[in-house]
């Protein structure tokens, strides 16, 4: 089964504080022009998207840099959406290659103590359904440490103790910060 882990792009997405709003514009109409297009102004972090390591380090790679198998992996759901505090390393229970914490909406982040002790386990992906992972002392441990982060992902709770392969391929853009992406999972059928 596959579950998509993508909020819909559209006029009425919400962006974090001071970046750009999404715009689309119909550019060509059937009826005209005999092809119908849109043109789309938005930023690299709209959305649900994926931080590259230049988002916060000084010289680190871009997204266009990051080779492909980082942004696919086989993924946990940790539910964190009782917690009353941010997230540290007593509230990751388990690991894999991605780790997505699922808040329920709650204003629940990443610590910087859970950032490195998701860097000491070797994860190489990290999300959320939130905004934002945490402050950017929790963006540069785990960017520093080349773990991407997905932000704004959706649909977390249907992935809570299932097997599944993760999904996050960004589009790629040159020197790029991040990326939307559709991120999606498939979860492994029970035999």
């Amino acid at each position: 089964m596959i579950v998509d882990l993508t909020l819909e792009l559209s006029e009425e997405t919400t962006v974090y504080p001071g970046d750009p709003r999404v715009e689309i514009r119909k550019w060509t109409a059937i009826e005209k022009d005999g092809y119908y297009t849109n043109a789309l102004f938005l930023g690299e972090h709209s959305g649900t998207h994926v931080d590259a390591p230049a988002h916060f380090i000084p010289g680190g790679k871009t997204i266009d840099e990051i080779p492909l198998e980082r942004f696919i992996g086989k993924g946990v759901v940790l539910d964190v959406s009782s917690l009353n505090e941010n997230i540290k390393p007593q509230d990751i229970t388990k690991s894999a290659e991605v780790v997505l914490f699922y808040t329920g909406g709650r204003e629940v982040y990443l610590s910087e103590e859970g950032a490195k002790y998701l860097v000491e386990l070797g994860v190489k992906v990290v999300g959320i359904d939130a905004p934002t992972i945490g402050d950017s002392s929790t963006h540069k441990v785990l960017l520093s440490n080349e773990v991407v982060i997905f932000e704004n992902l959706t649909n977390l709770q249907k992935l809570i103790g299932k097997e599944f392969t993760f999904f996050g391929v960004p589009l790629k853009i040159k020197n790029g910060s991040g990326s939307p992406v559709r991120a999606f999972a498939i979860i492994k059928e029970e035999e």
